[in-house]
């Protein structure tokens, strides 16, 4: 019954919203061309659908996301968890981080599009750059979490670095890393579609680009909700994973 409640509460503001623009843009409070009527947006969303094109630019759009988040992420986590673990190396490499990590990514988009031109590297650069600081962050803070005790057991074991990794710093950071994922599948989103505004002649980013420079605001917005489902569906997956390989925290 509760998660019933849970549900119809988080389905409830939503609705209102659509219901509400939809009325506004009927009764012309709302002047359709920069603001059509949700029903007109689903209608341009489903022939897309039907015509296949939209699928091939969500198809393409998330297997850059994919390969440029799986660049990013995995050294990220290992780079993480060896801050995380030992001091030296912390000292070394945190400054050039924490400095590295406020930059805008578009800000180096034209840097990017010097270096590797318009194809798929300066794209998946993009994104695994995006995903790299914040996973590697992430996973840091979760092993200076982990209690201290734990790791002088291991060490007063004498247990090898591989071993402090395997038992104690990745099981111990795996909460942190899954949230680092679940914010890392987000950013990279936002950039793989704003990259491919500019770099690109297929994917969702490319498609509401084209649809910004023709005024077809219908599709414009078509690929906005694309984007969303795309964020939520990817956000579910995420979740699903985690309640996989952390049972424990999934009555949370």
């Amino acid at each position: 019954m509760e998660r019933l409640r849970t549900l119809l509460l988080a389905l409830a503001a939503p609705v209102l919203l659509v219901l509400l623009w939809e009325w506004a843009a009927r009764t012309g409070r709302l002047d359709p061309l920069f603001f059509p009527a949700p029903s007109a947006v689903v209608q341009t969303w489903w022939r897309l659908v039907r015509s296949g094109g939209l699928l091939d630019d969500v198809r393409v759009s998330l297997v850059r996301l994919m390969i440029g988040f799986a660049l990013g992420a995995v050294p990220g986590v290992l780079l993480g968890m060896a801050m995380g673990l030992w001091q030296p190396v912390r000292a070394a490499l945190l400054s050039t981080v924490v400095a590295l990590y406020p930059i805008p990514r578009i800000a180096i988009l034209p840097l990017v599009l010097v270096v590797f031109g318009i194809g798929e590297s300066g794209k998946l650069f993009m994104i695994g750059f995006s995903v790299f600081f914040l996973m590697l962050l992430q996973t840091m803070a979760g092993v200076r979490d982990i209690p201290p005790v734990m790791l002088d057991v291991a060490r007063s074991l004498r247990a090898s670095r591989l071993r402090q990794y395997l038992s104690v710093a990745w099981p111990g950071a795996l909460p942190a890393i899954f949230t680092g994922i679940r914010l890392s599948i987000g950013f990279a989103l936002i950039v793989i579609v704003g990259t491919e505004f500019l770099a690109s002649k297929q994917g969702v980013g490319a498609r509401i680009w084209l649809a910004y420079q023709i005024l077809d605001i219908e599709t414009l917005y078509a690929g906005l909700v694309t984007t969303a489902l795309m964020g939520w569906g990817l956000n579910l997956a995420a979740g699903i994973i985690e309640r996989v390989a952390l049972p424990w925290r999934a009555g949370r």
